[in-house]
């Protein structure tokens, strides 16, 4: 049986990340530039922390 190679699968998976990430992007800049508004997780920058009181 041949072993696996574990450098292909990490490279891979990064490529996959990098492809979701580009096509994420590419569909905001899209918005932004229809004038759409973001979803709410996008424009949340800085949700203020629960306070422990």
């Amino acid at each position: 049986m041949a072993k696996p190679n574990y450098s292909f699968e990490k490279r891979q998976r990064e490529l996959a990340k990098q492809k979701k990430k580009a096509e994420k992007d590419a569909e905001k800049a899209a918005r932004k530039r229809a004038g759409e508004p973001a979803p709410a997780s996008e424009t949340d920058d800085e949700t203020p922390a629960p306070s422990g009181d």
